[in-house]
C-alpha cells in the first residue's frame, strides 16, 4: 500500500549554487506539504551509511565525498503518491534525458551533480526520513 510521504534531499550542489529556494518552490507548487525540513551536514559516516547500498559500487567513494563537501537541506513531504509523485516531479538522474519541468533539468548539472535526491519506495522513504528527522521533528 503507498503512503503519503516521501524523503527528499537538496544535495550540495544545488546548495552552493543557490537553487534551495526555487526547488523548494517548485516542491511546493507540485503539490507536495513540507511536513520536516532542516538544513544539515552530512559526516562521512552518516553519508556512508545512508549509501550503505551503493557501498561496492566504484562511485561510492566520489558519492561520500560529494554529499559531505557542503550542506544539504533534508526534508520529508506529503502528499498522496507521494512517492511516485516526486520521482516524476525531480526527473531522470541525468538532466540531459530529464523532461522539461523537472526539477534536474532545471537545476542539475550532471549525473553526479543532479542537485536532489529522492526516496525510490514507500519502504526506502520512511527509513531515509527516520535517518534524518527524529519522530518529534516529523509533523
Amino acid at each position: 500500500m503507498a503512503t503519503n510521504r516521501t524523503f527528499t534531499m537538496i544535495k550540495p550542489d544545488a546548495v552552493e549554487n543557490g537553487h534551495i529556494g526555487g526547488i523548494l518552490n517548485m516542491i511546493a507548487e507540485g503539490g507536495f506539504k513540507i511536513v520536516s525540513l532542516k538544513l544539515t551536514q552530512l559526516t562521512t559516516a552518516d553519508a556512508q551509511a545512508f549509501y550503505a547500498v551503493h557501498a561496492a559500487r566504484p562511485f561510492f567513494g566520489e558519492l561520500v565525498e560529494f554529499m559531505t563537501r557542503g550542506p544539504i537541506v533534508a526534508a520529508i513531504l506529503e502528499k498522496e503518491n507521494a512517492v511516485e509523485d516526486f520521482r516524476t516531479l525531480i526527473g531522470a538522474t541525468n538532466p540531459a534525458d530529464a523532461a522539461e519541468g523537472t526539477i534536474r533539468k532545471k537545476y542539475a548539472t550532471s549525473i553526479g551533480e543532479n542537485a536532489v535526491h529522492g526516496s525510490d519506495s514507500d519502504e526506502n522513504a520512511a527509513i531515509e526520513g527516520a535517518f534524518h528527522f527524529s519522530g518529534r521533528e516529523q509533523f
